[in-house]
Protein backbone atom coordinates (compact mmCIF):
# COMPACT_ATOMS: atom_id res chain seq x y z
CA UNK A 1 0.00 0.00 0.00
CA UNK A 2 1.31 3.45 -0.90
CA UNK A 3 0.31 6.11 1.64
CA UNK A 4 0.48 9.88 1.20
CA UNK A 5 0.75 11.52 4.62
CA UNK A 6 -0.13 15.20 4.94
CA UNK A 7 0.60 17.76 7.65
CA UNK A 8 -1.73 20.60 6.58
CA UNK A 9 -0.91 24.29 6.71
CA UNK A 10 -1.04 27.35 4.51
CA UNK A 11 2.57 28.46 4.84
CA UNK A 12 3.92 24.90 4.73
CA UNK A 13 2.17 21.67 3.76
CA UNK A 14 4.35 18.74 4.68
CA UNK A 15 3.97 15.58 2.65
CA UNK A 16 5.46 12.11 2.91
CA UNK A 17 4.84 9.09 0.72
CA UNK A 18 5.65 5.64 2.04
CA UNK A 19 5.14 2.09 0.84
CA UNK A 20 4.01 -0.37 3.50
CA UNK A 21 3.81 -4.13 3.01
CA UNK A 22 1.81 -5.15 6.14
CA UNK A 23 4.89 -6.76 7.69
CA UNK A 24 6.06 -3.57 9.41
CA UNK A 25 8.29 -2.92 6.44
CA UNK A 26 8.44 0.66 5.18
CA UNK A 27 10.02 2.21 2.13
CA UNK A 28 10.12 5.98 1.64
CA UNK A 29 8.99 6.92 -1.86
CA UNK A 30 9.09 10.72 -1.50
CA UNK A 31 8.83 13.53 1.02
CA UNK A 32 9.01 17.28 1.08
CA UNK A 33 7.08 20.45 1.68
CA UNK A 34 4.88 22.73 -0.34
CA UNK A 35 5.67 26.28 0.76
CA UNK A 36 3.92 29.57 0.10
CA UNK A 37 5.20 33.09 0.61
CA UNK A 38 3.73 35.16 3.44
CA UNK A 39 3.14 38.28 1.31
CA UNK A 40 1.14 36.37 -1.34
CA UNK A 41 -2.63 36.76 -1.62
CA UNK A 42 -4.25 33.98 0.38
CA UNK A 43 -6.21 32.62 -2.58
CA UNK A 44 -2.95 32.39 -4.55
CA UNK A 45 -1.40 30.47 -1.66
CA UNK A 46 -4.31 28.02 -1.78
CA UNK A 47 -3.94 27.73 -5.55
CA UNK A 48 -0.23 26.88 -5.18
CA UNK A 49 -0.97 24.24 -2.54
CA UNK A 50 -3.59 22.66 -4.80
CA UNK A 51 -1.40 22.74 -7.89
CA UNK A 52 1.74 21.46 -6.18
CA UNK A 53 -0.13 18.72 -4.33
CA UNK A 54 -1.72 17.55 -7.57
CA UNK A 55 1.79 17.25 -8.99
CA UNK A 56 2.92 15.20 -5.97
CA UNK A 57 -0.11 12.91 -6.31
CA UNK A 58 0.46 12.41 -10.04
CA UNK A 59 4.17 11.78 -9.55
CA UNK A 60 3.85 9.33 -6.62
CA UNK A 61 0.50 7.65 -7.36
CA UNK A 62 -0.58 6.92 -3.75
CA UNK A 63 -3.37 4.49 -2.85
CA UNK A 64 -4.70 6.57 0.05
CA UNK A 65 -4.17 9.87 1.85
CA UNK A 66 -3.76 10.22 5.61
CA UNK A 67 -4.06 13.69 7.10
CA UNK A 68 -3.67 15.19 10.54
CA UNK A 69 -6.88 16.45 12.14
CA UNK A 70 -6.96 20.12 13.00
CA UNK A 71 -6.30 20.94 16.61
CA UNK A 72 -7.19 24.44 17.80
CA UNK A 73 -5.41 25.91 20.79
CA UNK A 74 -5.36 29.67 21.16
CA UNK A 75 -5.08 31.21 17.70
CA UNK A 76 -8.41 30.58 15.98
CA UNK A 77 -7.53 32.97 13.11
CA UNK A 78 -4.56 30.82 12.11
CA UNK A 79 -6.76 27.74 12.53
CA UNK A 80 -9.28 29.08 10.02
CA UNK A 81 -6.54 29.57 7.41
CA UNK A 82 -5.18 26.08 8.06
CA UNK A 83 -8.73 24.73 7.72
CA UNK A 84 -9.08 26.43 4.34
CA UNK A 85 -5.74 25.00 3.19
CA UNK A 86 -6.84 21.60 4.48
CA UNK A 87 -9.97 21.89 2.35
CA UNK A 88 -7.82 22.42 -0.74
CA UNK A 89 -5.81 19.31 0.19
CA UNK A 90 -9.03 17.30 0.53
CA UNK A 91 -10.21 18.61 -2.83
CA UNK A 92 -7.00 17.43 -4.47
CA UNK A 93 -7.49 14.00 -2.88
CA UNK A 94 -11.11 13.83 -4.08
CA UNK A 95 -10.14 14.79 -7.63
CA UNK A 96 -7.49 12.06 -7.60
CA UNK A 97 -9.98 9.49 -6.30
CA UNK A 98 -8.06 8.94 -3.07
CA UNK A 99 -9.72 7.74 0.12
CA UNK A 100 -8.81 10.04 3.00
CA UNK A 101 -8.17 9.00 6.60
CA UNK A 102 -7.89 11.47 9.47
CA UNK A 103 -5.83 11.14 12.66
CA UNK A 104 -5.48 13.26 15.79
CA UNK A 105 -2.03 14.29 17.02
CA UNK A 106 -2.35 11.83 19.93
CA UNK A 107 -3.28 8.96 17.57
CA UNK A 108 -0.21 9.75 15.48
CA UNK A 109 2.06 9.85 18.52
CA UNK A 110 0.64 6.56 19.79
CA UNK A 111 1.06 4.81 16.44
CA UNK A 112 4.66 5.99 15.99
CA UNK A 113 6.01 5.83 19.55
CA UNK A 114 3.55 3.67 21.48
CA UNK A 115 2.72 6.62 23.74
CA UNK A 116 -0.05 9.12 22.90
CA UNK A 117 1.56 11.97 24.81
CA UNK A 118 5.07 11.58 23.42
CA UNK A 119 7.15 14.69 22.84
CA UNK A 120 7.53 15.95 19.27
CA UNK A 121 11.26 15.17 19.33
CA UNK A 122 10.52 11.52 20.20
CA UNK A 123 8.06 11.23 17.31
CA UNK A 124 10.56 12.70 14.89
CA UNK A 125 13.39 10.46 16.05
CA UNK A 126 11.27 7.30 15.83
CA UNK A 127 9.97 8.36 12.41
CA UNK A 128 13.59 8.60 11.27
CA UNK A 129 14.38 5.16 12.72
CA UNK A 130 11.26 3.41 11.39
CA UNK A 131 11.91 4.75 7.89
CA UNK A 132 15.66 4.10 8.06
CA UNK A 133 16.52 7.72 7.26
CA UNK A 134 19.93 9.24 7.94
CA UNK A 135 18.42 12.30 9.61
CA UNK A 136 15.06 13.75 10.57
CA UNK A 137 13.54 15.39 7.48
CA UNK A 138 13.22 19.16 7.48
CA UNK A 139 11.13 21.20 7.79
CA UNK A 140 9.35 19.64 10.78
CA UNK A 141 6.11 19.57 8.74
CA UNK A 142 7.71 16.99 6.44
CA UNK A 143 8.67 14.71 9.33
CA UNK A 144 5.15 15.17 10.72
CA UNK A 145 3.63 14.12 7.39
CA UNK A 146 5.76 10.96 7.35
CA UNK A 147 4.55 10.23 10.90
CA UNK A 148 0.94 10.59 9.70
CA UNK A 149 1.66 8.05 6.95
CA UNK A 150 3.22 5.65 9.48
CA UNK A 151 0.16 6.10 11.68
CA UNK A 152 -2.11 5.06 8.84
CA UNK A 153 0.07 2.05 8.04
CA UNK A 154 -0.19 0.88 11.64
CA UNK A 155 -3.94 1.43 11.90
CA UNK A 156 -5.15 0.76 8.35
CA UNK A 157 -6.72 -2.57 9.27
CA UNK A 158 -9.48 -0.58 10.98
CA UNK A 159 -11.92 1.39 8.87
CA UNK A 160 -12.99 3.43 11.92
CA UNK A 161 -10.62 6.24 10.87
CA UNK A 162 -12.32 6.69 7.50
CA UNK A 163 -12.97 10.38 6.82
CA UNK A 164 -14.29 10.59 3.26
Amino acid sequence: MRILGIDPGYAIVGYGVIDYDNHNSFHVAAYGAITTEANTLFEKRLEKIYSDLNYVIQRTNPDVMAIEKLFFTNNKTTGIGVGEARGVVLLAAAHAGLSVYEYTPNEIKLAVTGYGKAEKKQVMELTKLLLNLEKVPKPDDTADALAVAICHAHTSSSDMTRFI
